[in-house]
C-alpha cells in the first residue's frame, strides 16, 4: 500500500517536472523565433482586446509595427531614461532598482498602516470590524526593467505571485540571451501600451502628435515616455502640468543615454 502511494507520488512529481520543462521549452522556442519574426501580438494585448470586446462590444485598436531604424532615437533615449536607465548595462534584472523599490514599498505600507491606526484611534466607539481592520498593503511600485516588462507583456498575465515572478525572471533571461538589447527595445517599443487600444510607438506618435515614430521631437518623445507607467490615466490629460514637468526632467536626462 505504502509502496503504491510512493510510486504514484513519484509519477506525479515526474509529470510536474516534465510539464514545467515543456513549458520552459515552449517559451524558449517562442523567444528564439523572435530573432527573425516580429511578434503579432502579446498576451497583454489579447487580454485587452477581450476586455474591450466584453465591455464595449467592439475592439478599438491601433497598432503598426515599424522597424528599429524608423523609431526616433529621441524616443529610445526618453523611454530608457524614464523606465530603466541601466537598460544598456544590466543583464535583464536591475537588482539595485528592485531593492530600492522594496524599500519604497515598505515605507509606503508603514505610512498606510499608521494612517489607519490614527483613523481608528479617533473613533474609539467604532464597531469592532472597523476598529480592528487588518493591516493594509500599499501598492507595489517599480523595480521591473524594460526586459522584465516585455517578458510579462509577451507571455504572462497580470496576477501577482512568486510563481509568476519566477517565470518572468526565466523569460527575461531568455530574452537577454537570445535577442540582445537592440531587438528587445525594438519589440518593446512596438508592443507597449500607450492608451486604451493604442499600442506601439507608431500608433502613439500619430495619435498624440500627428506624426510618425521616426519624426518625434525630443519633447514629444519625453511626453510619450512619461505616459508608460499609467497610459490609460495619462491619455485623459496628456498635456497636464505633471506630464509637462516630468517630460522636462526626462528630456534633461536623455543626453546621457546611449541606446543600444
Amino acid at each position: 500500500m505504502i509502496r503504491n502511494i510512493a510510486t504514484a507520488l513519484l509519477r506525479l512529481a515526474t509529470l510536474l517536472v516534465l510539464s514545467a520543462l515543456a513549458l520552459q521549452l515552449y517559451f524558449l522556442v517562442r523567444v528564439a523565433l523572435m530573432v527573425v519574426i516580429d511578434p503579432q501580438s502579446t498576451t497583454f494585448q489579447r487580454s485587452e482586446a477581450w476586455r474591450l470586446l466584453v465591455d464595449r462590444r467592439q475592439i478599438l485598436w491601433s497598432q503598426q509595427w515599424v522597424d528599429n531604424d524608423r523609431i526616433s532615437p529621441y524616443l529610445k533615449r526618453a523611454v530608457i531614461a524614464s523606465e530603466d536607465a541601466e537598460f544598456p548595462e544590466h543583464s535583464g534584472v536591475d537588482w539595485d532598482a528592485i531593492e530600492k523599490a522594496w524599500e519604497r514599498n515598505q515605507r509606503a505600507e508603514e505610512r498606510l498602516n499608521l494612517q489607519l491606526e490614527r483613523r481608528n484611534a479617533k473613533v474609539p466607539h467604532a464597531k469592532p470590524s472597523a476598529a480592528a481592520s487588518p493591516a493594509r498593503t500599499a501598492k507595489v511600485v517599480g523595480g521591473s526593467t524594460i526586459t522584465q516588462q516585455l517578458a510579462k507583456n509577451l507571455f504572462l498575465g497580470s496576477e501577482r505571485s512568486l510563481a509568476r515572478k519566477g517565470q518572468e525572471f526565466l523569460i527575461t533571461m531568455m530574452l537577454e540571451a537570445l535577442l540582445g538589447k537592440r531587438r528587445i527595445l525594438e519589440i518593446y517599443l512596438n508592443s507597449v501600451e500607450w492608451g486604451e487600444g493604442l499600442f506601439g510607438a507608431e500608433a502613439a506618435a500619430r495619435h498624440y502628435f500627428r506624426t510618425s515614430a521616426q519624426n518625434l521631437a525630443p519633447m514629444q518623445a519625453a511626453r510619450l515616455a512619461v505616459m508608460l507607467p499609467a497610459p490609460k490615466r495619462f491619455e485623459k490629460r496628456p498635456n497636464s502640468a505633471y506630464v509637462a514637468g516630468r517630460a522636462a526632467t526626462i528630456a534633461a536626462r536623455m543626453g546621457a543615454i546611449d541606446p543600444p
